[in-house]
Order: C-alpha cells, then sequence, then structure tokens
C-alpha cells in the first residue's frame, strides 16, 4: 500500500462519536493528513460501534484500493479496531507509515426476477426470508449440486468477518477473518416428517457458488447487511465470494483469539 495522505471519517451521530471526532480531526491535521469527503481517499475510520464501520464500506462502495479501520466508541464494537485511549499512538503510527492490515473477503449477491438482475455485496451477511414471513421454501444447491429442499424461516449467508454478527445468534460458526468462505446457516428450519432441512450450518470455501431457487413463493425480502430489499417474482439468488478483498488496518498487538475472548466471553 502507499503512504497514506487522504482520510475520510465516518461519524454516528452519537454525541461521544462527535467528540471523538472533533479529537481526531485536530491531532490528523496536525500531523499533516488531508480530510476529504469525497470517497477519495487512502484510509476511511469510522467513529462509533459495528453500524458505523458497515455503513462507511457500503457508502464508499467497498474500494480495494484503501484501507479501513475504526475506532470504537459504540458498545461491542467488534469491527473497531481502535479504543478511544489508543487514538494519538494510532495516528503517530499512520504518520510514520507503521501499520499491518487484513484482507477480509466480501460477499457477492445476484437476485434474477422474471425482469431483470439486481447485484449487491455485503461484509457481514444477507438473510433471505419470503415477503410476508411465511416460511420459505426453496432449493439450495452448491456449484449446481442439489444440497438441501430447505423449509423454514429464512437462511443467512455469512462471509468470514460476518461470522461472529448475527451468523452467531443463529448458531452459526465463528471463522477467522482471512479465511475468504461463505456460511449457510438456517433459520429457524423445519424438520418432521415431511420436512427435512438442515440444522447447522454449512461452511464453503471461496471458489465455490450458492444458488437458491424457490420452490413455492417468488417474493422474498433480502436483509443486506441489516437494510431490507424486497423482490418479486424470484426465479433465483445466486451468491459467492467476491473476486476483491477489503483491506481492514490491524494494531500490533491484535490476536483475533484474544479478541474473541474479549468480546464475548468476559
Amino acid at each position: 500500500m502507499n503512504k497514506i495522505e487522504k482520510i475520510q471519517l465516518f461519524v454516528n451521530d452519537k454525541d461521544l462519536s462527535q467528540e471523538v471526532a472533533k479529537k481526531v480531526k485536530e491531532s490528523l491535521i496536525k500531523n499533516g493528513f488531508e480530510l476529504v469527503e469525497d470517497f477519495h481517499f487512502d484510509l476511511g475510520i469510522a467513529i462509533g460501534g459495528d453500524g458505523t464501520f458497515l455503513r462507511m464500506v457500503k457508502q464508499s462502495n467497498f474500494p480495494n484500493n484503501a484501507l479501513f479501520v475504526g475506532i470504537n466508541s459504540g458498545t461491542l464494537g467488534f469491527a473497531q479496531e481502535i479504543h478511544i485511549e489508543e487514538i494519538n499512538s494510532f495516528i503517530e503510527d499512520l504518520k510514520n507509515n507503521d501499520y499491518s492490515y487484513e484482507e477480509i473477503g466480501i460477499g457477492k449477491g445476484c437476485v434474477e426476477t422474471k425482469t431483470e438482475e439486481s447485484e449487491f455485496y455485503f461484509l457481514n451477511e444477507v438473510a433471505i426470508r419470503d415477503a410476508e414471513l411465511n416460511a420459505a421454501r426453496m432449493d439450495v444447491y452448491i456449484n449446481d449440486v442439489l444440497l438441501e429442499n430447505y423449509v423454514g424461516d429464512g437462511l443467512l449467508i455469512a462471509t468470514s468477518f460476518g461470522s461472529t454478527a448475527y451468523n452467531l445468534s443463529h448458531g452459526g460458526t465463528i471463522v477467522y477473518n482471512t479465511l475468504h468462505t461463505l456460511q449457510i446457516t438456517p433459520i429457524a428450519p423445519l424438520n418432521n416428517k415431511v420436512y427435512h432441512s438442515l440444522r447447522n450450518s454449512l461452511i464453503i470455501p471461496s471458489n465455490n457458488r450458492i444458488t437458491l431457487v424457490p420452490t413455492k413463493g417468488i417474493d422474498f425480502i433480502l436483509t443486506v447487511d441489516g437494510d431490507n430489499y424486497i423482490f418479486e417474482n424470484v426465479q433465483k439468488i445466486q451468491v459467492s465470494v467476491y473476486e476483491e478483498t477489503m483491506k481492514v488496518i490491524r494494531k500490533k498487538d491484535y490476536n483475533f483469539i484474544r479478541k474473541i475472548n474479549d468480546k464475548f466471553l468476559k
């Protein structure tokens, strides 16, 4: 990566975040960085919680030639790498070009209806449900090989980065950030004499494609990183790992296992 010069801040509207942003701006300018607001940046900094980090990445359209980092002024802050008390030392490291980063996988999806195709990208997950919140029924294929005839409240497809988010709430598996995988996690699957759906999540590598074909009911609601979209007359939904990655700055002492312990077990 080139030396960081242009930085854009993405700040939520909470009082603490606004206060932190003011201090960050002053320190960045003092250290010779240029603050921009046109999405042409070397580094995007999210000040807030995990939702702010998601909005930053989405608003900037998942660029591969930029870096991202979060300053946690929210609650859990799993995606936020920098604590408030570490701001000065973090900016000093940026000035000295003393940092490392991880490449994070991004999900890519395509919804094919009777009239059009719509592409979307996600950092954490996409949840697929029947638009009327009836039982969702769909055939699930991995690389055109039938996995199951799913019936249940819906399916959640998560990236490795998103494995610790909504996916974890539904009993999915935690996956290390840098493993570029997709995880299919069922949402309240039906299992009885009539219906047989997998109860556990399935993790697939980056060179695989997931295809969902509705078998009853063709209107679906897709929740993409928390934003809802309704599609009518759906013929199929395809999801894969995007060929480009996102670069996230890590502290020198970053350890994924330690972060799991700190955020979920302490």
